[in-house]
């Protein structure tokens, strides 16, 4: 089995669209004849950082309605869909999982340190501290050999391996484990090293944050208000297009992006352009590329039959409660809370 969140909150970017929306998809298109494919909307996970309660619902809706405009196949029966809070059995576990868990053990995690320092101590919540917990119950309960997971989240997977390693020894073999980061490259290939750099600011890499927005391009923007975003982009004053990460990244950002859009390769419009020094002309092509895919995917994402969702999502929720439940029964009989 494999197993992957989908986003519960937050605006998503193109540079989410492209690294993560699409490859998610293909992953599961490619794989759906053999694994059966869960994916999740982590909504427990959402509110680990201070969000608006008030729209959670209305965001999950919308990034889901997001991931089936970009090709989300909702007819494919080893697809399978699901809330995360929907599945009650995912809490209850993350729990017995944490009372055998070592607070060292959690206070280790890079990206705990990393988010709790930028957060600040008074805003940090347990939630964020025992995040990783969590994410062991979601790949635990349903068996799931390989997750795809990012750079930020390889600890995470590890950890999920270490807590069932010890567990199996402990109550004779009670997880399957997933596979170690090495064979989870192995299995769905390794990063080609796609980046879509802040338009402000190209030594980042276009993320939200509490910056100035008008360095990132939102799938839900206005397409002439994305477009600005293009003509308002940071570049240099070398007047020559090359395609160079180190000397010219804003330049190269712009291509990467037309690049993205023609689904070319970044070589092949590196090549296009090479030498020529009209930055405006770069950006008037860049601008009309993205406000024209803005246009269509917004159409795609209004025409989603929400209908057609909820019933993916209930059918899903549905059959894992079943496998969460018979996961978690297990479990409680080896610790002791069932006879």
């Amino acid at each position: 089995m494999i197993l992957t969140g989908l986003r519960a909150n937050n605006d998503l970017h193109i540079g989410n669209y492209f690294g993560a929306l699409l490859p998610l998809i293909d992953m599961a298109k490619g794989h759906a004849e053999d694994y059966d494919i869960n994916l999740f909307v982590p909504d427990l996970h959402s509110f680990t950082t201070p969000i608006d309660h008030n729209l959670l619902q209305q965001q999950i809706m919308h990034n889901l309605k997001l991931f089936v405009a970009a090709g989300l196949p909702l007819d494919n029966d080893s697809v399978h869909l699901y809330r995360q809070s929907y599945v009650p059995a995912h809490s209850e576990l993350a729990w017995i999982l944490s009372c055998f868990t070592g607070f060292g053990e959690m206070s280790r995690m890079v990206e705990f340190k990393d988010k709790s320092a930028r957060i600040g101590d008074d805003r940090v919540t347990v939630g964020l501290f025992n995040y990783p917990i969590l994410m062991a119950a979601d790949i635990l309960l349903y068996n799931a050999s390989y997750v795809p997971v990012g750079d930020d989240q390889r600890q995470h997977l590890e950890f999920a391996r270490d807590i069932a390693e010890h567990l199996n020894k402990k109550f004779n073999d009670l997880f399957v484990m997933p596979e170690p980061v090495a064979k989870q490259h192995e299995f769905f290939g390794k990063d080609q090293g796609l980046r879509i750099k802040d338009l402000t600011d190209p030594t980042k890499k276009m993320s939200k944050s509490e910056e100035p927005v008008k360095g990132i391009i939102y799938l839900g923007d206005e397409p002439a208000v994305a477009a600005q975003k293009i003509m308002g982009s940071a570049t240099d004053s070398l007047a020559s297009i090359h395609l160079d990460w180190d000397q010219q990244p804003g330049v190269t950002n712009l291509l990467q992006i037309l690049a993205l859009l023609r689904n070319q390769t970044l070589d092949e419009v590196g090549n296009e352009w090479a030498g020529k020094t009209s930055y405006g002309e770069l950006k008037n092509v860049v601008a009309e590329a993205v406000k024209h895919f803005l246009e269509e995917f917004q159409t795609k994402t209004g025409q989603v039959d929400e209908a057609r969702l909820m019933a993916k999502l209930e059918t899903g929720e549905a059959k894992m409660n079943e496998i969460a439940n018979a996961m978690l029964t297990k479990v409680q009989k080896a610790v002791g809370l069932r006879p």
